[in-house]
């Protein structure tokens, strides 16, 4: 009951943002959803340029989300 009040399951679009593994991530977001996260080891550089190269940015994030509206199978962008 907690998960459905905090993750209503007639909200699809959904993107997780984890700034470390996918791991885990697609159970919450589901099918439909879409996940900014790092998928693979390591970046050293300054942390605003190491943000910005994983797509951490408030621009993608968007972009990523406004993006789930274009798919086929999304519902729930009401």
């Amino acid at each position: 009951a907690y998960r459905d009040r905090v993750l209503p399951p007639d909200v699809r679009a959904r993107v997780g943002i984890e700034m470390a593994s996918p791991l885990g991530w697609h159970e919450f977001v589901g099918t439909d959803g879409a996940l900014v996260t790092i998928g693979r080891f390591g970046a050293s550089a300054p942390g605003s340029r190491v943000t910005a190269e994983y797509g951490f940015t408030p621009e993608h994030v968007a972009e990523t989300y406004l993006a789930l509206g274009k798919r086929p199978s999304t519902k729930g962008l009401n």
